[in-house]
């Protein structure tokens, strides 16, 4: 007759310590990448602090004024720009991320004709060059009517947005349990009453991600709102800086102004996402 053995509790190896020799490689190795990606922001200040000709001898740390940011706020149409950035951005995240949520959702939970290929077709189009796309699209949006508008500049990023996001927010779908579905029909849902009161609440980390990745789409492109946009009144921010770039002179100290000033919102837009953003890129990438 057997015994049973009694059952030895796990033992935890100890962590190993690194050497004073790794740990100091370590930090030396984070420090320099820490320099190396905040050097060029910490330079755009710099310049942009110096004067209209300050950047002509960067090295001298004398002569700090604000004349490049009263001058941009002042005497440009930097606030115009603004204005017209924020519309065209805003329309496109949300215009994008409601199109994206609704598509992902449906190749995530229905099965119709053309599912598959929907989804190669959303990948295939990101294989395609910002350039290529330029000329038909503004014959499209020529057809359209649709040049040197907000609506059509807003419908171009949402193009280049909607496939990447589609496909992130399926598989963000994908990780949410069917069972939520079942029971919101049991309840008299529609699939969008389950879909907008049920699963959008639980997908507010990949709505997130997304609608961060639109609005910094959309914020910073150059490509498609210098061809789009013909009347000054319409530019963006991205247009308006070519503005202070000419055939005889360029005002870099303008343009680090502006830049400086660009960055603002796509930084407040980061720092009110961040706490959903690493739930919401890892999640699209597993299944459970």
């Amino acid at each position: 007759m057997s015994t049973a053995q009694p059952v030895r509790p796990l033992r935890h190896r100890p962590r190993e310590q690194r050497s004073r020799t790794a740990s100091a490689a370590l930090h030396t190795a984070l420090i320099a990448a820490s320099v190396v990606s905040v050097f060029p922001v910490a330079f755009i200040v710099f310049v942009s602090l110096r004067g209209r000709d300050g950047w002509q001898e960067p090295t001298r740390f004398v002569g700090f004024d604000a004349s490049n940011y009263s001058h941009i706020l002042g005497e440009t149409k930097f606030l115009t720009w603004f204005g017209n950035s924020v519309i065209v951005a805003l329309g496109a995240t949300v215009l994008g991320v409601l199109i994206a949520a609704t598509a992902g959702y449906a190749v995530s939970r229905m099965r119709f004709p053309g599912h598959r290929p929907l989804m190669w077709t959303f990948l295939v189009v990101q294989m395609f060059p910002m350039a290529v796309l330029i000329v038909p699209l503004y014959n499209i949006l020529g057809e359209l009517e649709l040049l040197d508008s907000y609506t059509g500049l807003i419908v171009t990023y949402c193009s280049i947005s909607v496939p990447f996001c589609a496909w992130m927010l399926k598989g963000y779908f994908d990780t949410v349990p069917v069972e939520i579905d079942e029971a919101g029909r049991v309840d008299g849902l529609t699939p969008f009453g389950t879909f907008w009161r049920l699963i959008v609440p639980l997908a507010r980390p990949g709505l997130a991600v997304t609608g961060f990745y639109s609005f910094i789409t959309a914020w910073g492109e150059v490509a498609f709102a210098t061809q789009f946009m013909s009347s000054e009144e319409h530019y963006t921010l991205a247009v308006g800086l070519q503005t202070f770039v000419g055939q005889q002179k360029a005002e870099w100290g303008l343009m680090a102004a502006a830049a400086v000033l660009i960055t603002v919102p796509a930084a407040l837009v980061f720092f009110v996402a961040q706490r959903h953003l690493v739930a919401g890129l890892t999640a699209g990438g597993t299944k459970g």
